[in-house]
């Protein structure tokens, strides 16, 4: 049966365009403003504190990964308060290939290996909507390893470098996505694939996305009245069965459209359409122009919902 996290996880196509080494000796700090897009930091040495878009400070420890689905604004420090020695804390040297922060001399405090993502597909919701707003994994010392082979295979001219990378991305998000640490405090595809009676109703339609689905259907799977199916659902996914499934047609649909994979005939039998027309009405409706328009080279669009 098709793994829905492992297939939005790869339709995602992740990108590492940027990645560094950096330290930190004495006391330091580092004041940061993203643009809202993901990034992620695993600690090699040593230990930090981290602030991230206002929230409460959360305490790092050496093999700790951190992924921020969204980061604006973020403080980064020393987590243990050294002796004043009248350095700045914000200065910034290069050592080699690392950034230090902080005493550009002294020992350091902590080691970090940081990166930023891209999507690939315009919707980035859907691993938005699968995360918390910060997601901390301790104590899994192979994510340590998959990003260190990730910052790796960036810096290398090998063969099929884009392919590797992309694979190792999919990889790590997969690994932190299933981790104790990704919490199912909050509504969400990991909240519903988590419950023993909405998870096989939510892989079914993962795995037939074109069957004419009713929420009878669905409520047997789940081995449930109607009724309560469709109030568990969207307690715990946050949306409506039916809303959900037309989410993931449409993601599907944008992704054959952009890899040009099948003629709209093709395509709108794929995603549960009976004829073209059909399809590029109710394509229209949910991301806001046509279909043929969604696929031309020139054309690019956010998405609007995702599941």
């Amino acid at each position: 049966m098709i793994d829905p996290l492992a297939e939005i996880v790869s339709m995602l196509q992740p990108s590492l365009p940027f990645s560094k080494a950096a330290s930190g000796s004495g006391n330091w700090r580092v004041d940061g403003a993203g643009d809202g897009g993901p990034f992620f930091a695993v600690i090699l040495e040593g230990s930090a504190r981290l602030a991230i878009n206002g929230q409460p400070d959360a305490e790092l420890e050496e093999n700790d990964f951190v992924l921020i689905p969204a980061a604006y604004r973020f403080t980064m420090s020393s987590s243990v308060e050294s002796p004043d020695d009248g350095d700045d804390p914000l200065r910034v040297t290069k050592l080699g290939d690392e950034t230090r922060h902080g005493d550009p001399v002294g020992m350091p405090n902590m080691r970090v290996l940081i990166g930023r993502l891209d999507f690939g597909s315009p919707d980035t919701s859907l691993v938005f909507a699968l995360l918390p707003s910060m997601l901390h994994v301790r104590g899994q010392a192979r994510l340590t390893a998959l990003v260190q082979m990730i910052r790796e295979e960036a810096q290398s001219e090998r063969p099929a470098k884009e392919i590797v990378l992309e694979r190792q991305l999919q990889l790590l998000l997969i690994e932190a996505l299933r981790s104790d640490a990704a919490g199912l405090e909050t509504p969400g595809l990991l909240r519903g694939l988590a419950d023993p009676h909405l998870g096989p109703a939510i892989r079914q339609m993962h795995e037939n996305p074109a069957k004419a689905w009713t929420i009878e259907e669905l409520a047997s799977a789940a081995i449930l009245s109607r009724s309560v199916f469709f109030d568990r659902f969207q307690k715990q996914t946050g949306m409506a069965p039916m809303e959900y499934l037309l989410s993931w047609r449409m993601a599907l649909a944008k992704d054959m459209l952009r890899r040009k994979d099948g003629g709209m005939k093709e395509i709108a039998r794929r995603v549960g359409y009976g004829s073209a027309s059909a399809f590029s009405v109710a394509f229209s409706r949910f991301v806001g122009v046509a279909p043929s328009k969604y696929a031309a080279p020139t054309q690019t669009v956010s998405g609007a919902r995702a599941p």
